[in-house]
């Protein structure tokens, strides 16, 4: 128990990472806050800095999710429904990192890419359909928030196709809400037709 607690809290702490804002730096770009659609996520990045910018926020932001959950998934302890939802709160936790930042006074970015590292460590089959899904969409719509919001809507589906565990199920409907209520804004520009295409 003390284990999984502790891996919570080093869950969140890893999602707290802004990423985007470390890159941003890194490559001598702008502060993505103040610039673009104002958020930390790689569709922004790649906005401002290119491909280069919005791969390498995705990957950080990704690699922050998968982490801790990978680091559950392996830890030694007892198997079965208990192990599965210790599991799936160390996910939620590095979500929620990310969305409510410590080092950024509890203003971060939207959780998609972090909530598929989540996906991709508990099930790499639920998140290879996603990303076929992404693809899809934003071959179709041009528009990354589009796309993403379509994958988050998905996810509780393709998690239970892919996945038996109830945990995890209750996990991506938790992640599915809170993606979409991080959207709310572009929401409200797609049904204006305001949302901008690349």
């Amino acid at each position: 128990m003390a284990y999984f607690l502790g891996l919570t809290f080093l869950a969140y702490l890893l999602g707290s990472i802004p990423f985007g804002l470390v890159v941003s730096r890194w490559l001598g770009g702008p502060d993505p806050r103040s610039m673009g659609s104002g958020n930390l996520g790689a569709a922004n990045l790649y906005r401002l800095l290119g491909l280069k910018g919005g791969a390498l926020t995705f990957l950080g932001d990704a690699l922050k999710g998968a982490l801790p959950v990978l680091l559950a998934l392996f830890s030694p302890g007892p198997q079965g429904a208990w192990r599965d939802a210790a599991v799936a709160v160390v996910g939620g936790a590095a979500v929620l990192g990310h969305v409510f930042p410590l080092y950024l006074k509890f203003k971060g970015g939207k959780g998609v890419a972090t909530a598929f590292g989540v996906v991709a460590a508990l099930s790499p089959w639920a998140a290879l359909t996603l990303v076929l899904v992404y693809i899809l969409a934003l071959a179709q719509t041009r528009i990354f928030s589009l796309s993403a919001l379509i994958c988050a809507w998905l996810l509780p589906v393709v998690m239970g196709l892919f996945a038996a565990s109830k945990a995890y199920l209750l996990l991506a409907g938790f992640l599915s809400g809170l993606v979409l209520i991080c959207h709310r804004e572009n929401l409200e520009r797609l049904f204006k037709g305001e949302e901008p295409r690349i």
